[in-house]
């Protein structure tokens, strides 16, 4: 049946992603050594260089990932409109940069960036069960 090859699948996903529970493990080379970190330690690290505080931070950290996106979105308009190549590498880059804002946003707000992707998840499969998937409002 259906669901069951989509449970089959996600199962392949996660452990070739290993995705576990909360976590999402990835690694980043410093220094010449690999390092391994899940969402919340990328938050920390990301905490860590946040140069401002209070609601200059709240505001730095959401006008920045407005700006982040924006780039994204004219790197995309120019590919499609101009026939531009889209570098993996460039484009990497800035999908950094956006999430370096939101990590930092759902920092300054208090709330984890691991609960953040497992809370979109888990909202994001709920409707994929239900079949609402696609469509409008936030609570369908």
């Amino acid at each position: 049946n259906q669901h069951c090859v989509e449970e089959v699948l996600w199962a392949n996903f996660v452990a070739a992603n290993a995705w576990s529970g909360s976590a999402w493990t990835a690694g980043v080379t410093q220094n010449g050594s690999s390092l391994a970190f899940d969402f919340d330690d990328y938050q920390d690290k990301v905490n860590e260089l946040m140069l401002t505080t209070g609601d200059k931070r709240l505001m730095e950290n959401t006008l920045g990932l407005v700006g982040e996106t924006g780039e994204i979105a004219e790197k995309i308009k120019k590919h499609i409109r101009d026939g531009n190549s889209l570098d993996t590498a460039d484009m990497t880059k800035e999908l950094g940069d956006a999430l370096f804002y939101l990590a930092g946003l759902a920092g300054h707000l208090g709330i984890s960036f691991s609960s953040v992707a497992s809370t979109n998840l888990n909202k994001l499969y709920d409707r994929k069960k239900r079949g609402v998937l696609q469509g409008s409002g936030d609570n369908r």
